[in-house]
């Protein structure tokens, strides 16, 4: 990231001692994933942010994305919708009218899809691989 970008987190986790650096390192890095992803050049909305972001953990921390997450202070999507806010007030990221807070209240459950839904994915693919 950019020294500019920098000194802002660093401002924002001043402010705001509720989620650490790499959390909002993070979401930019899923914003850029979640553009790919969904074929867009700027905005996505928060539903398809928090998608994004949901692959995107499971595809780099698998089994550690809840010890991450807590590490990270997020406990629930609306605390990636608070992070994501923090960067819109402080004019990284923007947003349009439609976007509100309220769109990343309880997207889903980490411990159901990081936890139990990894543990279904698993089991499924070494079933394949019993099969095959």
């Amino acid at each position: 990231m950019n020294q500019e970008f920098d000194n802002v987190i660093d401002a924002i986790c001043v402010k705001d001692e509720r989620y650490k650096r790499e959390a909002y390192e993070f979401i930019m890095e899923a914003l850029t994933f979640t553009q790919k992803k969904f074929r867009r050049s700027k905005h996505v909305s928060g539903q398809e942010l928090l998608e994004g972001i949901r692959q995107l953990l499971e595809d780099k921390f698998g089994l550690m994305v809840l010890t991450v997450l807590e590490h990270w202070g997020v406990e629930t999507t609306e605390d990636f919708g608070h992070i994501v806010f923090n960067l819109v007030q402080n004019k990284i990221l923007s947003k349009t009218e439609e976007d509100t807070l309220k769109s990343f209240q309880e997207a889903y459950d980490f411990h159901e899809v990081f936890r139990v839904g990894y543990k279904k994915r698993f089991e499924k693919q070494v079933s394949r691989m019993r099969n095959f």
